[in-house]
């Protein structure tokens, strides 16, 4: 008799949720957010967007004709973080900074090398300060290369002898986009999982379709599963999709284990989907759940998740509101699995919080659902 009951409720979760792939089939903007939209997202943000900047046009005023001067400004050329433009005249430059042409001045002045001999030679540096990110790295750009050169000449830039040797560690490219992958993957996750759930789901009370379903002997929990499952399917196949791209593109290291990578993702995306399922039942409207969507999901996922600015750098107000949100754990997570490898303590804290997420979100929408129901 039990073993009748279960073959009898599988037989119905099957049958719902072959119902409900033939509806996602039937709907092309689901398939394209979805399908389509990891792949622009993780090629028009790890290719135009990033922090590293190259090619900055630089002005060189050379007012020094001596053979030193020229040598000593040559770090610009071919080199990839510098465009530069030669001229003898500071006026000339001035005029190409003020019409945006450059946003660099170098500038050796006419007594460069004879200062230079006595051991106080000096170069003037100006930057545009409209752009501040490109002046901070301009400026260390020009600091290094004066420094090397100044070192390969025998000669102390005020530092005596030692010349410093970085490392960079988990990020041997010392590029953005490894910086960034990780968080497009989030992104894609967030919305595959919240935006699609909430507004589906909210489109199906708001037509009165998903309480139809109520009359039947389905039980609620059948019901919720069933609705849920191809958008899970869905967030996956992006999950796989920035994860090929990510690797095939970007040369993106992974160096944790592919199967914790793939299970935290997958942990997330439950978490993801029941918030998008607890949006739904709360707003019962597409472009309510909509907006609510985009305010306690996504924009939180873009500007507190850790994506864009490194959260230990943020007053403490803005990290204990960080840590609402399940994305900034998720993100914390992949992004160590795939620069650092497996670091235990964090990955175990960081499952836990995830799996109470998951637990809280998906008991607050039975309950609404049931609530509803029974209302």
């Amino acid at each position: 008799m039990q073993s009748e009951i279960s073959r009898q409720a599988g037989s119905r979760f099957l049958t719902l949720v072959k119902k409900e792939f033939l509806e996602l089939m039937r709907d092309r903007s689901s398939i394209l957010l979805g399908a389509v939209l990891p792949l622009l997202l993780i090629l028009i943000i790890g290719y135009g967007m990033s922090l590293d900047v190259e090619h900055v046009p630089t002005a060189v005023v050379l007012e020094d004709h001596s053979p030193t001067a020229r040598q000593a400004a040559s770090f610009t050329q071919g080199s990839k973080y510098f465009s530069p433009v030669f001229t003898n005249s500071m006026a000339e430059a001035s005029e190409w900074m003020q019409h945006g042409k450059v946003r660099v001045i170098l500038r050796y002045p006419s007594d460069f090398t004879s200062k230079l001999a006595s051991g106080n030679g000096e170069v003037q540096l100006i930057l545009n300060g409209t752009e501040a990110t490109t002046a901070m790295s301009a400026q260390s750009y020009v600091l290094a290369a004066v420094l090397e050169w100044a070192s390969s000449q025998g000669m102390s830039a005020h530092v005596g002898q030692i010349v410093p040797v970085t490392r960079i560690w988990f990020n041997d490219a010392n590029t953005s986009t490894w910086f960034f992958v990780p968080g497009i993957l989030m992104l894609v996750l967030t919305l595959c999982s919240v935006f699609l759930t909430s507004i589906v789901m909210a489109r199906e009370w708001e037509r009165g379709t998903f309480e139809s379903l109520f009359v039947t002997p389905v039980h609620i929990l059948e019901i919720v599963l069933a609705k849920v499952v191809p958008y899970f399917c869905i967030a996956v196949f992006g999950m796989l999709l920035c994860l090929i791209a990510g690797r095939v593109l970007f040369a993106m290291p992974m160096r944790g284990s592919m199967v914790l990578i793939l299970g935290e993702s997958m942990l997330y995306i439950v978490v993801a989907l029941a918030i998008g399922l607890v949006i739904s039942a709360v707003t019962k409207n597409q472009f309510l759940a909509c907006q609510v969507s985009l305010l306690l999901t996504f924009l939180p996922s873009v500007m507190l998740s850790g994506f864009l600015f490194d959260l230990h750098a943020q007053p403490l107000v803005i990290q204990g509101i960080s840590r609402i949100f399940p994305s900034t754990y998720y993100l914390e997570l992949i992004k160590s699995l795939f620069l650092a490898g497996n670091y235990w303590p964090l990955i175990a804290r960081n499952t836990a919080i995830l799996v109470g997420f998951a637990l809280l979100f998906i008991g607050i929408a039975l309950h609404l659902t049931r609530k509803r129901v029974e209302g």
